[in-house]
């Protein structure tokens, strides 16, 4: 729980100092009492001394007073809530890489699949973009509502060689920057996911990517996919089909994004609907002022039943 006007707060020290005055009251009253010399007569004055419970009212009223104030503190608890908009970036590899066998059938086939799924579970006021990258990056799809036209776009993609995960990432943030533009002075919230499993071998490095991405402001999500244990054929050679999966989750560590790993076209479907679920949704500070003044009006209740009850003043 957090308090959006929290300076309200420092009632509570005023407060606190007229509980140490009421206490220190009686204490004095205590003494007093003692220096009756007469007790048979203070036993025909008072022959029935209040308990501890004469004290009941008073202290309700002293916490009534304190929750009165944390209302006015305005308290918020934190919510997930949808998001109104944003724009996503999906960036996939398309290297020949992508042609193990690993993951049934493939991990391109499987990735197309996965990612038709992850576009088409994102809230209608979301835009879409898609970015490929091999040796080179390119925009196949700029950001758009029409989320079926990026689905289109995934389905048609194909393999050409070399992988530029730096490149991929520049692409994804120039094609959000021109968006921005477009949308004026109140651009929606950006994110870019990237799937890939291989190292970087062209274009501009990660790092440089990731500080790119970092001074925008934009997270990016990398998710590592395949075993890494594959093996295919480039012209006619055998060639292990590695992932650098350290690169990747540093590139989503130095951006606020998230790293997953995926071995299977079915861990591949719930890490995009984790990072579905993520994006669809963001945490906001719901005020709960009225819970406080519902405590304080029964409590209020219960000063005055508790005043009434034990013959005391409400104080």
């Amino acid at each position: 729980m957090t308090f959006l006007s929290a300076g309200w707060l420092w009632l509570l020290v005023v407060l606190a100092a007229l509980v140490a005055v009421y206490v220190l009251l009686q204490y004095r009253r205590r003494e007093y009492t003692l220096r009756f010399t007469n007790l048979a007569l203070l036993d025909r004055v008072a022959p029935a001394r209040p308990g501890w419970w004469r004290h009941l009212s008073s202290a309700l009223f002293f916490l009534t007073v304190a929750v009165l104030i944390g209302a006015m503190a305005r308290p918020a608890m934190p919510v997930e809530v949808p998001r109104e908009r944003a724009t996503i970036m999906v960036a996939i590899d398309v290297s020949p890489s992508m042609a193990a066998n690993d993951v049934d059938p493939n991990r391109l086939t499987a990735a197309k699949e996965s990612a038709r799924g992850f576009v088409e579970s994102l809230p209608d006021r979301f835009n879409v973009g898609l970015v490929v990258f091999s040796a080179t990056a390119s925009v196949v799809s700029s950001p758009t509502q029409d989320h079926q036209a990026v689905t289109d776009s995934i389905e048609n993609l194909q393999m050409t060689p070399g992988t530029a995960i730096g490149e991929g990432v520049f692409t994804s943030l120039q094609a959000i920057s021109s968006f921005d533009e477009e949308a004026g002075e109140d651009p929606p919230p950006s994110a870019i996911v990237l799937l890939s499993d291989g190292e970087n071998t062209s274009g501009r490095p990660i790092t440089s990517a990731s500080r790119a991405a970092a001074d925008m402001g934009v997270p990016v999500s990398t998710i590592a996919f395949g075993t890494g244990a594959a093996i295919i054929e480039i012209n006619g050679e055998p060639v292990e089909a590695d992932i650098d999966k350290d690169a990747l989750e540093r590139l989503a560590q130095d951006t606020d994004g998230y790293f997953y790993e995926a071995e299977s076209e079915a861990e591949l479907t719930e890490v995009y609907d984790d990072i579905g679920s993520s994006l669809g949704s963001e945490t906001v500070d719901r005020e709960i002022v009225t819970h406080f003044v519902g405590i304080a009006l029964l409590l209020a209740g219960a000063t005055a039943v508790a005043a009434l009850a034990f013959g005391q003043r409400v104080p």
